[in-house]
């Protein structure tokens, strides 16, 4: 029952575990219903989910697989066993809904896995039963690069290749490539013992943004295999808030406290769970996600 994915839609989250006997996904119903209707309420998504069930039956639609077998976290934190669907079931709830917000739903629902974003996230996934991240180098670009080139293999042409080309972001210009050369094996070099030596180091890579796409899914995984070895622990990415995280790196070029401080609040010894992998996958994916 470890084997969950979390997507988000509209900044809702839509979470599945995995059914090993029959190889397929089933997901939340209440966290669908929180999707579409862009409901922060559990308890009115969960009385509006009923409300939908007994209409549904009414109207002589059928959500025929419906399941209890499965148990999601809920509000306080244990957890419970919930209504899930699987694929087939999503895609009838959404095509029956009483108004058309879940035509944009199953849209995403649909094609999201299909995006490179989605191709990534998968291989990321894979990362976890690979073994790969047990041979890398924590803190070494060596190791970035191969993170990188794992993640977007086969996706960019330029996969685990650091950039010869100058970006930029929301008004802010990135490390000039002509001078990676000197940038980068110094930022190689910077200690990595303790869990400020290690933010500063995460702290300064993102300054230098090495690659063209794809530098913060794969300096967050850099970043925790560095805790994994000099700290023995890891960042539980579901614990810090979406826009929290992007407003505190974007203040770390001046100032890092607040990114500081957003991860030592959120460091784990879970070194070895799946769970918590890949939960901090699902998170570090949705960071990148635009408003």
């Amino acid at each position: 029952m470890s084997k969950i994915s979390i997507r988000f839609y509209n900044d809702r989250e839509v979470r599945a575990i995995w059914d090993e006997e029959k190889s397929k996904w089933w997901f939340s119903a209440i966290d669908v219903i929180r999707a579409i209707n862009d409901e922060a309420d559990y308890v009115k998504a969960g009385n509006y989910w009923r409300w939908l069930k007994k209409k549904f039956t009414t109207d002589g639609i059928q959500l025929v697989s419906v399941t209890h077998d499965f148990k999601f976290e809920a509000p306080d934190g244990k957890k419970r066993a919930a209504d899930a669907l699987d694929n087939e079931c999503v895609h009838i709830l959404a095509k029956h809904y009483p108004n058309n917000k879940a035509l944009a739903f199953l849209d995403w629902f649909t094609y999201s896995d299909n995006t490179i974003d989605g191709q990534s996230k998968k291989k990321a996934y894979q990362l976890f039963e690979s073994g790969i991240l047990k041979s890398l180098e924590p803190g070494s670009i060596k190791c970035l690069q191969q993170i990188h080139a794992y993640l977007f293999g086969g996706l960019y042409e330029f996969a685990g290749q650091i950039r010869t080309k100058n970006i930029s972001k929301g008004g802010f210009t990135f490390a000039n490539a002509l001078h990676f050369s000197t940038i980068l094996p110094t930022i190689e070099n910077m200690p990595e013992t303790t869990f400020e030596e290690i933010a500063d180091k995460y702290v300064e890579m993102n300054v230098a943004h090495p690659f063209m796409e794809g530098n913060g899914r794969s300096t967050r995984i850099w970043l925790d295999l560095m805790f994994r070895r000099s700290l023995k622990k890891c960042v539980d990415w579901s614990k810090i808030d979406k826009n929290d995280y992007l407003n505190a790196m974007r203040k770390s070029v001046a100032d890092p406290s607040d990114i500081k401080r957003l991860l030592v609040s959120a460091l784990t010894d879970k070194i070895n769970d799946r769970e918590t992998f890949m939960k901090g996958i699902d998170y570090s994916y949705y960071y990148e996600q635009e408003e």
